[in-house]
């Protein structure tokens, strides 16, 4: 489980394709009570490609969604609460490399 970022953690990584990721969040928009949150995705380098936006599960003071792995290459993801607000890593989102 990745678990060094303050915003969420994720398991399991390394991720690969096919797997289902765990991603619990419990950064800025949980702190500030948001009543729902949302992980955003999407694929790739420079604009996102298959994008979406999953709605996420108040599990105690977390957030909570398990999403499958599609595609190889970069994942990338934020979270957006129901009043648009963004916990985006300060524009740069959060990315990792999946692999076959």
């Amino acid at each position: 489980m990745y678990n060094l970022h303050p915003a969420f953690s994720i398991s399991p990584t390394p991720s690969r394709v096919g797997d289902k990721v765990k991603i619990s969040y419990h950064g800025l928009l949980a702190g500030a009570g948001a009543d729902q949150v949302w992980l955003h995705t999407g694929y790739g380098q420079g604009p996102w490609q298959n994008i979406y936006d999953y709605p996420m599960k108040k599990i105690g003071n977390e957030w909570e969604q398990t999403v499958e792995i599609t595609r190889e290459g970069q994942f990338n993801f934020c979270f957006k609460d129901s009043a648009n607000n963004w916990d985006n890593n300060n524009g740069l989102n959060w990315s990792y490399r999946i692999s076959r």
